[in-house]
């Protein structure tokens, strides 16, 4: 299956795919509202739930909106690079976890954390984002691996 069709059977399939699906994927962060789902091989991250999904959806944007300036660019582009994204979605939920609670660390729930978050500051706009992009500059994701004992 080549690239295009994944991505064709993969909207056709998952019509609610994971707004932190790399977040979870890596496993820096778990969700309530989430299921693995096995496609062609390949993992990815479904929601369960419609409210979750377009909060989230909502989550995400404006992070990445706001996280701009820390990842060095100047606009959005319609899709962040891996790592840049990885960047986002992990540091980005562990800098509100640490906003919140002030603990760091793998965030057990983003569900929970986001009703924690809007329980406390009430909508998106008003979240604390320049904590929050802390956590967004300081994320390091794992190194990577060699292919061998020479590299």
């Amino acid at each position: 299956m080549d690239e295009t069709e994944f991505k064709t059977t993969h909207a056709q399939f998952n019509a609610r795919p994971c707004a932190f699906g790399k977040a979870l994927l890596t496993r820096c962060c778990g969700c309530a509202r989430s299921q693995k789902v096995l496609l062609a091989e390949r993992e990815t991250m479904t929601c369960l739930s419609p409210a979750a999904h377009e909060r989230c959806t909502a989550a995400l944007a404006t992070l990445r909106e706001k996280a701009l300036f820390a990842l060095r660019l100047t606009h959005l582009a319609e899709q962040l690079p891996h790592g840049k994204e990885i960047k986002v979605e992990c540091g980005g939920m562990i800098g509100l976890q640490a906003a919140l609670s002030g603990t760091t660390g793998p965030v057990p729930d983003i569900h929970g954390l986001l009703d924690l978050a809007l329980e406390r500051f009430g909508t998106l706009a008003d979240l604390p984002y320049s904590e929050i992009v802390k956590g967004v500059v300081n994320y390091k994701a794992r190194p990577h691996r060699g292919k061998g004992p020479d590299t």
